[in-house]
């Protein structure tokens, strides 16, 4: 749009071009994304009885990153509790007093994830402790308002900054980040269309990479010069 008024203005001598007066849209405040560091997370889990329904639930958002829509349309069947992975299909909200479970919004939404050993064993103890909890039935059987309340009492107990539910998936791809994960492992597990949409959301949380690259570049370029270099002139500290 603002190129055809900018072409008109141009050339066909248009005196009043709107889109002059408009912002740019669509700009990433990926900037000022909020989200926990793992410490942080770790004080507000802390606060949360151990094996407890809200505990498994803030575990499994943290350490998959998931939506909260995804998560709470969880079955026990969707859990592989032998390969340690977590299928994710669908999407559940609430609307007119009624629950919706429906396929998520795009394709690659729909994902086959992994997960740590522990988690594995957090959700098969709490299932455990449900009586013949039927495989058709949703793992956490409440509502999205009910987790971000909860979430609230216990970032006052905790002491941490306060951030939304959907902020642990921010988080969760933070430590990710951090610990050096590929964009594109991440793009996989997260379900974006495109890895441009990780990139503009996450991109800002690899600000070493460059550093990374650099200085993997002179360590690999002086390992070559030593092997390289004459025998007399090689470095022999430390040898008898």
């Amino acid at each position: 749009m603002t190129a055809l008024f900018t072409h008109a203005s141009n050339i066909y001598n248009l005196t009043n071009n709107p889109c002059k007066k408009v912002k740019k849209m669509g700009k990433s405040d990926a900037d000022k994304m909020d989200f926990w560091t793992y410490e942080e997370y770790q004080q507000f889990i802390n606060t949360i009885e151990v094996g407890s329904r809200y505990y498994v639930l803030f575990e499994i958002l943290f350490w998959t990153g998931m939506r909260i829509g995804e998560l709470l349309a969880l079955f026990k069947s969707d859990v592989n509790f032998q390969e340690n992975k977590i299928s994710i299909s669908k999407t559940y909200y609430r609307t007119e007093g009624k629950d919706v479970i429906t396929t998520p919004k795009t394709e690659q939404s729909v994902r086959t994830i992994d997960i740590p050993e522990f988690l594995t064993q957090e959700i098969k103890e709490y299932c455990n402790k449900l009586y013949e909890f039927p495989n058709s039935e949703r793992l956490f059987p409440i509502v999205g308002e009910a987790v971000q309340h909860k979430m609230v009492r216990h970032i006052q107990k905790a002491g941490v900054k306060k951030i939304r539910v959907h902020d642990l998936r921010h988080s969760a791809y933070a430590y990710l980040a951090h610990q050096g994960v590929a964009p594109m492992v991440i793009k996989e597990r997260m379900g974006h269309k495109d890895i441009k949409i990780t990139l503009n959301t996450y991109g800002h949380l690899y600000p070493n990479e460059q550093k990374k690259v650099a200085d993997m570049l002179n360590r690999k370029r002086n390992e070559a010069s030593s092997e390289n270099a004459p025998a007399g002139n090689r470095d022999i500290s430390g040898t008898d």
